[in-house]
């Protein structure tokens, strides 16, 4: 290489060296900013983060102390002392629902009916409290609406629909139709998502029933 040539490669560094430099004095702050921005949100995120477990920590203790509570009275009013929104919630009405059965069933009723109608909540837990309602109101609830719930609950895909097939073939039953529930029970214990807990009660209602299981 000749000296021209490396004399103008000088150069030419040196130019670039300058630029950089410039560029770097006019717009370091940009970059500086966005390192700023990239380990605040990092920073922010894990704050949120320990904030939500700290929540629900403190709501599943304030749950478990209400529960703890020997008098059902004292266990509703516990239970709602405790502030909640969203899935939250909804768990407190259902278990507050639940403990209003031991209590005033009427009441129990509408408080299921008010959480299966809450657009708020998660589906599944409106659907826990539909059944949870058809469950308990029996015969108070018109059959037609409770055919009606089944069905839908039932359907293919549906969160509650192994418990939802075991009412509506208890539901075959108190109508007389023992034949029509054994096909519905034997159809439950075909499905992959049933409990052993389930599993065994409808292999008992199918075998008392007089049919047979596979």
């Amino acid at each position: 290489m000749s000296n021209s040539d490396s004399f103008f490669n000088e150069v030419a560094e040196d130019l670039r060296r300058d630029r950089a430099l410039a560029l770097l004095r006019r717009y370091g702050w940009v970059a500086l900013l966005l390192v700023l921005l990239v380990v605040g949100g990092t920073a922010w995120n894990e704050w949120r983060k320990a904030q939500a477990r700290a929540s629900a920590e403190a709501f599943g203790d304030a749950v478990l102390a209400a529960l703890e509570n020997n008098e059902t009275a004292d266990r509703i009013t516990a239970l709602a002392q405790i502030e909640a929104t969203g899935a939250q919630a909804g768990l407190l009405q259902l278990l507050s629902a639940g403990a209003l059965l031991e209590q005033d069933r009427a009441a129990a009723l509408v408080a299921l009916q008010a959480a299966a109608d809450d657009a708020a909540l998660p589906d599944a837990y409106r659907q826990l409290a539909a059944l949870k309602r058809v469950i308990a109101g029996g015969s108070d609830i018109p059959l037609a609406e409770r055919e009606t719930l089944l069905a839908r609950l039932s359907q293919p895909g549906q969160p509650m629909r192994p418990l939802a097939l075991e009412q509506t073939a208890l539901l075959q039953l108190e109508q007389g139709n023992r034949e029509t529930a054994i096909e519905i029970l034997t159809d439950l214990l075909a499905q992959s998502d049933v409990s052993e807990t389930l599993r065994r009660r409808a292999t008992q209602l199918v075998t008392a029933l007089g049919g047979s299981v596979e």
